[in-house]
């Protein structure tokens, strides 16, 4: 899927368009009155941008799917391949950019949605006990990435737009999560970790791993 970039998400246009209506409607009539509405109107604008994105041409390179910061880095066990991996997750608070990118080249081999609670996205629990969607995708050399968009406290929708067969290029957008949230990466144990907790990344730009060359 060819997603354009037109600076602002699709998914924000119809709460944008309502947003500047309902901001033009009380500037009408109430004059000053409208500044909330215009700086809520601004805060829509911002939360639903979406920047184009360099994609780095590392070989092995494993992009960071999301905007924002890194919450965990660190062994793990793999809920949907049962497997050990590498755990990395990405927590976006609603400043972030929160268009979903794919961390790497393979084809989409299972899609799992889990309906759940809102807890704080930040908390490492919100990976079980959160709705959630996760996409298995198998790279060209065979490995295993699974990558899991998870609600936050706020959040309520989480968009997909890949399931099972289709093919994904690093970089590709595909998805979207509705105010804060989370997205996690469950790496094979060999992968390593260029990320650390607490660094700031930005979806595309930022290499959180890299696979072993072979």
């Amino acid at each position: 899927m060819n997603y354009p970039h037109p600076l602002i998400a699709r998914e924000g246009w119809p709460f944008l368009a309502l947003a500047v209506a309902v901001a033009l409607v009380v500037t009408w009539f109430g004059g000053w009155w409208s500044i909330p509405f215009w700086l809520a109107a601004l805060f829509v604008l911002q939360f639903f941008r979406d920047p184009p994105r360099v994609v780095p041409a590392e070989a092995g390179a494993v992009l960071s799917p999301a905007d924002g910061r890194i919450v965990v880095v660190g062994k793990a066990r793999d809920p949907y391949l049962d497997r050990d991996a590498l755990k990395i997750s990405v927590f976006m608070n609603v400043f972030n950019v929160h268009s979903n990118r794919s961390p790497v080249d393979g084809e989409v081999r299972k899609a799992w949605y889990h309906p759940g609670s809102f807890l704080n996205a930040a908390l490492d629990k919100a990976s079980l006990e959160n709705e959630r969607n996760a996409l298995h995708i198998v790279t060209a050399e065979g490995r295993d990435v699974t990558c899991v968009q998870v609600a936050g406290l706020i959040a309520r929708r989480i968009l997909c737009y890949v399931k099972a067969g289709d093919r994904l290029t690093r970089g590709q957008r595909y998805g979207f999560i509705r105010f804060g949230s989370r997205v996690d990466v469950y790496l094979p144990p060999d992968a390593r970790p260029l990320a650390q907790v607490g660094d700031v990344v930005y979806a595309t730009a930022t290499v959180l791993a890299e696979f072993p060359t072979r």
